[in-house]
């Protein structure tokens, strides 16, 4: 993936413009054409689950209740029709119209396969991810590919929306991309996809508002040569 020439809108970098005409382009080498592997590894191993736990229900007083997971900047839509086959809870978010419209075909068509199911839960919902409010807060937050699209000057306030999306002692389950490029050493910003270094990771998600898991962390591969960090982070 070649990395776009920086950019001044949306105060600045990417606006929707910008994603849109990608869309409509066919443009999109970020796209896997599938799921990324990490999040069946997830689910598969029970780090994600479709419903709470004991202690979950009992803060949300509700002994059936579903997971409730939130996709932001969710592109083609890969990742919400897998959690909502598997029965969470989930909902979607992106501003680029063409990235809802795929998503909401991708659950239609999921909805009339012999894997859909009318007891499915999800929603796709048009906004921009650095306003989104929820009413409810989730149980958990599948970052992918959001933040490593925003410009590095809107991640303090990205950060701060993933906290507040998430209740107390919910998970964000993160693919930090990492795209180190030359240019950094000059000062250069470059991207997206903007490199999510591990530093500044740990900055941008302290130890006071996230308990972090050792390392190692797993490498996965992705289809345009680069690499994402899996971490999965619990909110304090």
């Amino acid at each position: 993936m070649q990395p776009s020439k920086e950019r001044t809108a949306r105060s600045p970098g990417p606006d929707v413009g910008f994603w849109q005409a990608r869309f409509d382009a066919r443009e999109t080498p970020w796209d896997r054409g599938g799921i990324n592997p990490q999040i069946e590894h997830w689910i598969r191993s029970g780090a994600l689950r479709p419903s709470q736990d004991a202690d979950a229900r009992a803060v949300s007083g509700d002994d059936a209740r579903l997971t409730r997971v939130l996709v932001p900047g969710c592109g083609s839509g890969y990742e919400v029709a897998l959690l909502a086959e598997w029965g969470f809870d989930v909902t979607g978010v992106d501003f680029a119209p063409a990235a809802i419209e795929r998503t909401r075909n991708r659950l239609r068509a999921l909805l009339t396969s012999p894997r859909g199911s009318r007891m499915m839960r999800a929603e796709v919902v048009e906004a921009d991810v650095l306003a989104y409010e929820p009413e409810l807060a989730f149980d958990a937050v599948y970052e992918q590919t959001c933040l490593c699209a925003l410009y590095p000057d809107h991640w303090r306030r990205y950060a701060d929306r993933v906290h507040a999306w998430l209740r107390p002692g919910g998970r964000l389950f993160a693919l930090f991309m990492q795209a180190p490029r030359d240019g950094a050493r000059t000062g250069l910003i470059e991207g997206p996809p903007y490199h999510c270094d591990i530093n500044a990771m740990r900055a941008l998600f302290p130890g006071t508002r996230w308990e972090w898991p050792k390392p190692p962390y797993a490498t996965v591969g992705h289809p345009n040569g680069l690499n994402e960090l899996a971490v999965v982070l619990v909110r304090r």
